[in-house]
Formats: structure tokens, C-alpha cells, sequence
């Protein structure tokens, strides 16, 4: 059965505890954004498997996997990232930074729809950092290196955002600033 019933008074419960607490706790609400996070994600990798981009597909799906343990760490279970995912992260960001021209302003999102909802991932995985940073300043404990790997992936996000737009030889635009 898909139900239990059990949150039907506006509570839910956690990994490791018969506590029932508000589904309106910072804990839930971090939960609540990584897994937004994680199922745009799962749509930028379907979109990319369409254009057989392996490299970038492959990328996103390891981000997912790492997210998953994200949730687990907030729920309360026993897991945590490793140095060696914000290192390979990084490497990542590193390998697309090269392929791409920083643009070394803002970019006005929309020049495809793939860098339009790697914009998208980005500004959710902003979201999703703060709130995680809320949960934990609450009741849970949530390792350096969670922190550290979320606070690089929107970078990830937004190098891949550009990196597309190139891919496809198109050109974005800066924010004129200018009043209409």
C-alpha cells in the first residue's frame, strides 16, 4: 500500500526514532528541497540522454546518488559524504570551466531549454543549501562535507548551464540594467 495514514494529522517521522514531528520542521522542509532538487536533476539527465551526452548524463546521475545520501544524513541514518565527492565534484566543475568562456557578469537565463533548467537546478540547489543550513542549525546534525558539496554543486549547475548554451553555439545575454 502507498499509504499509511500515519501523517494524516500533519506529522511525519524519521530514521531511528518513534518521534512524530510537524511536516512543517526545517528538517522537512530540507528533505523536501533536496528531492526537488534531485527530480529536476532527473530531468535535465532525460533530456540530455535524448542528445546522447553521456559525459554530462553520467555527471548529473553521480549529483542524484550524492543527494541521496544527503536525504539519508538528514533523516537521521548513519551515512554522510566523503572528501572525495566535493573533490570530484570539483574536478568536474574544472573540466566544464575549461570548455567554456566565463562570462564574468550575470546571464539572463533561457538560451536554451536545457541551460534554462540547469539555471533552474541551480537556483533550487541555492535553495536547497539554505535550508539544509536551517535544519541544521535546528536538530540535526549535518557533516562539513554535506555542506561543502552543497554549496559546489550550484557551480556545477551553473558551469553546466553554460556549457550548453555553447554546445549550441549559442549566445547568451547579460542583464542591460537599463529602465524600460
Amino acid at each position: 500500500m502507498l499509504y499509511t495514514r500515519n501523517g494524516d494529522k500533519g506529522t511525519s517521522g524519521l530514521f531511528g526514532t518513534k518521534e512524530r514531528l510537524s511536516k512543517d520542521s526545517p528538517v522537512f522542509e530540507a528533505l523536501g528541497t533536496v528531492d526537488e532538487l534531485n527530480s529536476l536533476l532527473g530531468i535535465c539527465r532525460a533530456r540530455f540522454a535524448k542528445i546522447k551526452d553521456e559525459r554530462i548524463s553520467s555527471e548529473i546521475l553521480k549529483v542524484q546518488e550524492c543527494l541521496f545520501i544527503v536525504q539519508a544524513e538528514l533523516a537521521g541514518v548513519h551515512k554522510s559524504l566523503e572528501q572525495s565527492h566535493i573533490d570530484s565534484l570539483e574536478q568536474t566543475i574544472e573540466d566544464f570551466e575549461g570548455e567554456i568562456v566565463n562570462p564574468h557578469s550575470f546571464v539572463i537565463p533561457g538560451a536554451t531549454e536545457l541551460s534554462a533548467l540547469f539555471d533552474y537546478a541551480r537556483a533550487v540547489s541555492r535553495r536547497a543549501e539554505r535550508t539544509v543550513i536551517t535544519a541544521r542549525s535546528g536538530s540535526r546534525v549535518v557533516s562539513p562535507e554535506t555542506l561543502a558539496y552543497l554549496n559546489r554543486l550550484s557551480s556545477l549547475l551553473y558551469a553546466l548551464a553554460r556549457y550548453v548554451a555553447v554546445e549550441e553555439s549559442i549566445r547568451e545575454l547579460s542583464p542591460s540594467y537599463k529602465n524600460n
